[in-house]
């Protein structure tokens, strides 16, 4: 139990460590949480501070929540272990400790977590993230239909059930945070790939 809690503390503090606002520090940008949409995350880097930086801020927010995930793998965590370890991790991001608790939307990091506990779950995310965002180039539907349909495909593969509840509750997290990208869809004024109108 003690090494579960362990666990957890580590992946809320890796989870903490905000990559867009670092990123953005040691290449003399912006902060992310006073410019664009205000979210410190790979999509509102790439519109003032460029691709370079926006990759890098998507690879450490994935990285992030895929290590911690990993690390109590190889410890010997059971599936709650791993599936509280992860969701420690993507509650670290939305509410880092390190940075007033101003977070992201967690896109990015809820795929390393997915990625850490189901391989086979990340790349049915994946394929559905591409086919999405191929056909109706919307990134905000895109994320939100592919972590809709995660707790899915754990099911479909019969991976365990807490394995689903944790991203179900992620997922749950995710549309709650994406509520300004759903009123723009509903409106039809949601971004386009490619765009860079800040997305209120």
């Amino acid at each position: 139990m003690l090494t579960t809690f362990l666990f957890v503390v580590l992946g809320y503090l890796a989870g903490s460590i905000s990559t867009a606002i670092i990123v953005c520090r040691m290449m003399g940008l912006p902060d992310p949480r006073s410019e664009g949409s205000r979210n410190p995350g790979a999509t509102n880097v790439l519109r003032f501070g460029g691709k370079k930086a926006a990759a890098i801020t998507l690879a450490g927010d994935f990285l992030k929540g895929l290590l911690p995930v990993l690390l109590a793998r190889l410890a010997g965590m059971d599936d709650l272990g791993l599936a509280l370890t992860g969701l420690a991790a993507f509650l670290g991001h939305l509410y880092p400790v390190f940075f007033g608790f101003e977070g992201g939307k967690g896109v990015a990091t809820s795929f390393g977590v997915i990625l850490g506990l189901s391989w086979l779950t990340a790349l049915g995310a994946l394929v559905t993230w591409l086919i999405m965002a191929f056909t109706v180039r919307i990134s905000s539907l895109s994320a939100l239909t592919a972590a809709a349909l995660a707790p899915l495909y754990v099911w479909l593969f019969g991976l365990p059930t807490v394995y689903v509840a944790a991203i179900l509750i992620m997922v749950v997290i995710l549309v709650w945070r994406h509520r300004s990208n759903i009123r723009h869809l509903l409106a039809g004024t949601e971004d386009t790939i490619g765009t860079d109108r800040p997305e209120g």
